[in-house]
């Protein structure tokens, strides 16, 4: 059999709506990162996105309880929008509900989870990527979760940027299908489209692997808002 040769991938032209981001869609591609953030920082997200999330919602106070190098507070800072941050890299444990004492209430949380064992962050083992475990990891991304329910105005919203994973020992690891049953479980509804956003200056994409498999080169973000059923625990 003779394979189709490979070709530059054309996105789908979107709708014309009154979208005041309008190239915010369900396909999301920029390569450009933006000046936001410490691009040398593992797992860093382009602040692009988040730019463009913000653009879209309009938020006046952000949470970001798991700032990495701080690309969510660049935005912010950028765009006039108050933000709170902060990270297990300075003790603040975002699995921990007194952590969020006095904050106050919030109109946006960003999250950015590591996807579970992907790329270690430090050795406290309240560090979600330092889970031993898949049932570890999820508890505490469960508590997490929760943590940002309960940190949300009513008329907030959440948007999570998860990706799967796969290693030897655990198999393949549909995170974002956990995530997303986490949160409906926390009384959450999505609120839009998923955001399939393609991963461009992944360190993984430059590596040579002997095995087999079918890479994966994108993560997703979905964006909640607190459902007005009863919150089942």
């Amino acid at each position: 059999m003779v394979p189709s040769p490979h070709t530059i991938a054309v996105l789908p032209r979107a709708p014309h709506n009154g979208s005041p981001v309008p190239w915010l869609t369900s396909l999301y591609h920029k390569a450009y990162p933006g000046p936001y953030g410490d691009r040398r920082y593992p797992g860093n997200c382009s602040g692009e996105l988040i730019k463009d999330l913000f653009l879209y919602f309009r938020p006046t106070r952000v949470l970001d309880p798991m700032t990495g190098s701080g690309t969510c507070a660049d935005v912010c800072r950028e765009l006039g929008i108050e933000c709170v941050s902060f990270d297990i890299r300075n003790g603040q444990d975002a699995c921990d509900p007194q952590t969020y004492e006095q904050l106050g209430l919030f109109d946006f949380v960003w999250l950015h989870p590591p996807y579970f064992r992907q790329k270690r962050y430090t050795d406290d083992p309240r560090d979600l990527s330092s889970c031993p475990t898949l049932d570890g990891f999820l508890n505490r991304l469960h508590l997490l979760i929760l943590n940002c329910r309960d940190a949300l105005r009513d008329d907030g919203r959440m948007a999570i940027l998860m990706g799967d994973y796969s290693d030897f020992e655990f198999g393949f690891c549909p995170l974002t299908y956990h995530t997303k049953r986490l949160c409906f479980g926390c009384g959450f509804r999505q609120q839009c489209t998923d955001i399939i956003r393609f991963s461009h200056g992944a360190s993984s994409s430059s590596k040579t692997y002997r095995s087999s498999f079918i890479p994966g080169l994108h993560d997703v973000c979905a964006v909640f808002d607190k459902s007005s059923s009863p919150t089942p625990q």
